[in-house]
């Protein structure tokens, strides 16, 4: 394979002229241009474009450390990363974790070895400790709220998110509440968590271990919540869900058992996935692709911010019934 002293040695000219040429350069002769074009055609000269970022320092290639990319949550967060990063010229690299911590400190070595620029982490296993360790190596920011952290963070408030529906079913004449949420452990998850021990609290409910349906992601999981709750000797009135699929799953078993949403059973959805307009979901908007943009600004050093909070809002539809 040629490299650019071949084709310096065929055009007779010095591997300055090539590179200038290669870069674009304007202060090259027309003549030595086109010796120089004429050679890279006479020998399919390619740019080792691994080199020209070595030697710049950077590789164009962002790392994207992600627990699920089939999940729209994620794959939302994900759009929007992705059609950024094409406009500003960037390529991505995912690091999908199934929640694995050595996958993420995959990513952040690939960091600390410079075979990215930088590392965009959705959920994190992580300390915060582990992370600013590696934040000389490289721009970091995550999708978690990281105020209280030197870490820079793109987040919404999980717990008045889920506050804001929770409120909304109170107001209805809603107090016995389940919900439906993706893993407990997680970040997000026990934010959403607090809103919910903290809301039962001040209405004087008692907390009902077995309306709380952990590790529902999917809508045959949603499906799988409706035959739990047939067996429950006392059932909630109304679900909280942390995923439209999940929702959506509920909705299409309910309508096979003959529950009838909402006069049986109210639910409002979270992420406003378009399923949820198509099925007349009440749910919590949730700016996903916006944030994955910003995620992208962040990382670029595009937006200064260190910490940026994104909004969300309860749309109202079909699902919730005032009793």
């Amino acid at each position: 394979m040629a490299n650019i002293r071949d084709v310096a040695k065929t055009a007779g000219v010095s591997v300055t002229t090539v590179s200038r040429v290669l870069n674009n350069h304007p202060y090259v002769s027309e003549e030595k241009r086109k010796l120089v074009l004429e050679a890279i055609e006479e020998m399919n000269y390619h740019i080792n474009i691994n080199a020209v970022h070595l030697t710049k320092g950077v590789t164009k290639l962002i790392g994207v450390v992600i627990p699920f990319i089939n999940h729209p949550y994620f794959s939302s967060i994900l759009d929007g990363i992705a059609n950024e990063a094409r406009k500003n010229n960037y390529k991505l690299i995912l690091f999908q974790t199934d929640y694995d911590l050595d996958k993420e400190i995959e990513a952040l070595e690939m960091l600390r070895m410079k075979q990215i620029d930088s590392l965009i982490i959705c959920s994190r296993e992580c300390e915060w400790s582990i992370i600013e360790e590696y934040e000389t190596y490289g721009s970091i920011v995550v999708c978690e709220d990281g105020q209280n952290q030197n870490v820079k963070s793109v987040y919404i408030d999980h717990y008045q998110a889920f506050k804001i529906g929770l409120d909304f079913l109170i107001n209805r004449g809603h107090r016995q509440i389940g919900y439906c949420i993706g893993r407990r452990t997680g970040k997000n998850s026990k934010q959403r968590e607090s809103a919910y021990l903290d809301t039962l609290d001040k209405i004087g409910e008692p907390v009902r271990e077995e309306w709380i349906f952990d590790h529902s992601y999917t809508i045959e999981d949603g499906e799988k919540v409706v035959h739990h709750l047939l067996r429950l000797a006392e059932k909630p009135t109304a679900l909280l869900v942390t995923s439209d699929q999940v929702a959506a799953g509920i909705l299409m078993q309910c309508s096979k058992e003959k529950i009838f949403i909402p006069n049986e059973l109210s639910i409002i959805g979270f992420d406003n996935h378009p399923i949820s307009e198509y099925l007349q979901l009440t749910t919590i908007d949730l700016p996903l692709e916006n944030m994955g943009i910003e995620l992208l600004h962040a990382v670029l050093k595009v937006d200064t911010a260190h910490h940026k909070q994104m909004p969300f809002r309860l749309v109202e539809r079909k699902t919730v019934k005032t009793l």
